[in-house]
């Protein structure tokens, strides 16, 4: 693969459980190797999950994606060699030719792995969106409130011919 000099997006397989560790190796290399001109982010998406134990509702917080990490960073074959070798990562995801592949915008949008500006989104109060994430994947509503500062956009949708309020990330929506 050729060098590029724009940063992308790429997905790395860990070993089960070391998406953590896995995450700090690479900061740590960063860090030390002052590498921070090529490797620029290092993510592993996470979610709070209510869970039921016991009787008992309980606040867990766990990986949205077990054994994948997602770094941004320039490849170069160097960069590639020093992450692929850090503790935890078993290797990156690659085409056929055993090449890493970046993500696709559509890709980086829909694992929410950037924070949206609602200057991007060009949505106001009183605009209809699609939800494009979440339990109301592929439902529309209409936006009431905008927070920016909070990333949140509260959109009314119709349930069973009422309108029920709910608060919605940035990235989990698009204007239509």
């Amino acid at each position: 693969m050729l060098d590029t000099n724009q940063p992308q997006w790429y997905i790395l397989k860990t070993q089960y459980g070391y998406e953590q560790i896995a995450e700090q190796g690479i900061k740590q290399m960063v860090e030390i190797n002052k590498m921070g001109d090529l490797i620029f982010d290092v993510v592993v998406p996470r979610e709070e999950v209510i869970v039921e134990k016991n009787g008992k509702k309980k606040t867990v917080v766990k990986n949205k994606f077990p054994n994948y990490i997602f770094i941004k960073m320039i490849y170069t074959k160097d960069v590639w060699y020093m992450v692929k070798n850090s503790r935890g990562i078993k290797d990156f995801c690659c085409d056929f030719n055993n090449r890493p592949l970046p993500m696709s915008p559509e890709e980086v949008k829909r694992t929410q792995l950037e924070e949206v500006k609602v200057e991007d989104l060009q949505i106001a109060v009183g605009d209809t969106v699609n939800i494009i994430a979440g339990p109301f994947k592929d439902w529309q509503g209409e936006v009431t409130e905008i927070k920016s500062e909070e990333q949140k956009i509260k959109v009314d949708i119709q349930i069973y011919g009422r309108p029920t309020s709910m608060v919605l990330d940035f990235n989990q929506v698009e204007k239509i």
